[in-house]
């Protein structure tokens, strides 16, 4: 036996699946990530099957991970038990990802969408800074290719009563506003959602939302525009959501806050403008509540693993 396998500790693990690159890490019994890996996702049914169990065996075999007693995955898509639909970054119609990972891998599975899976990793980071906040409603704002929110209530994600609770993107801000996939017109993903923002910017571009801002901050009129929209959309949405929830704090986390302080400081701006109109709002203190998740977080692979119940009868190990 080596001093690794000495060691090594029986471990969770939790991926998150995204368009382009999965992640998994292992977490002991106290919840702490153990080990982390990283590989490129493959798509459609089979491709996503093979990402997810070969992320599994990558992250088992680092230093430090014993036996593994469950695997829990976020990915995007409309989960219904372990089955995923329409995953459509993934190239995914439907898949028994959690039926078939159970049986390749011996282990219990669970899947979970992957702004949920996140909201409980956001959940978990924000506990283990402030231990006094582990009782409070927490709400994580994943502005992606679209948005959406992930709400932990007493520590426990909260999904309503048909799994819909979050949906803050398809929420109507302007009747007069460009036209939505769900077919509402000015939802807050049209203003603030990655895909709509491209589509209207229409520059092309490998990072568009980055190249708006750019141009923004050189005095271009419509990349002004965009990003006065982008702004009013978010803001939006951390109002619906402390007028909803009343979070202590909303973690906002996606593709898009990878922008960092830029997108924070136009944020709070819009939130301050949308407050002084009200002294109600301005009470709420809306621009305190908001706080980045750091680019580098592991938070959807970190909620994975979280979402898998724990259990002390190792099933599958060196």
């Amino acid at each position: 036996m080596s001093v690794a396998d000495d060691q090594a500790v029986p471990a969770r693990i939790g991926i998150d699946i995204g368009g382009t690159k999965a992640e998994a890490v292992a977490v002991d019994a106290a919840g702490r990530i153990v080990a982390r890996v990283r590989r490129s996702t493959e798509h459609g049914a089979e491709g996503v099957l093979r990402t997810a169990r070969d992320a599994v065996a990558l992250v088992a075999a680092e230093p430090g991970v014993g036996s593994i007693t469950g695997v829990g995955v976020g990915i995007p898509g409309q989960i219904l038990g372990g089955r995923v639909l329409n995953a459509v970054n993934l190239g995914l119609t439907e898949v028994d990802l959690g039926g078939d990972l159970e049986r390749d891998l011996g282990v219990p599975v669970h899947v979970e969408n992957d702004v949920n899976a996140a909201a409980l990793g956001a959940h978990a980071t924000l506990v283990a800074e402030r231990p006094a906040a582990a009782g409070r409603p927490m709400a994580y704002l994943n502005l992606g290719t679209g948005i959406a929110a992930g709400l932990v209530l007493d520590g426990r994600l909260w999904g309503g009563s048909g799994g819909t609770a979050g949906e803050v993107g398809h929420i109507s801000i302007d009747p007069a506003g460009p036209e939505c996939p769900c077919g509402q017109r000015g939802c807050i993903e049209t203003f603030a959602g990655g895909a709509s923002v491209a589509r209207r910017w229409g520059r092309g571009g490998e990072l568009p939302i980055r190249d708006l801002f750019d141009a923004a901050d050189g005095g271009d009129p419509d990349a002004l525009a965009l990003r006065d929209d982008l702004a009013r959309g978010v803001a939006a949405a951390v109002h619906v959501l402390a007028l909803t929830v009343d979070p202590e704090v909303i973690v906002i986390g996606g593709g898009v806050a990878r922008l960092g302080d830029r997108l924070r400081a136009i944020v709070r701006s819009a939130l301050v403008e949308r407050s002084a109109r009200s002294i109600f709002l301005t009470s709420l203190a809306l621009p305190e509540r908001i706080e980045l998740l750091p680019p580098d977080s592991s938070a959807g692979a970190l909620g994975a693993a979280l979402a898998v119940p724990a259990t002390h009868e190792p099933a599958l190990g060196r």
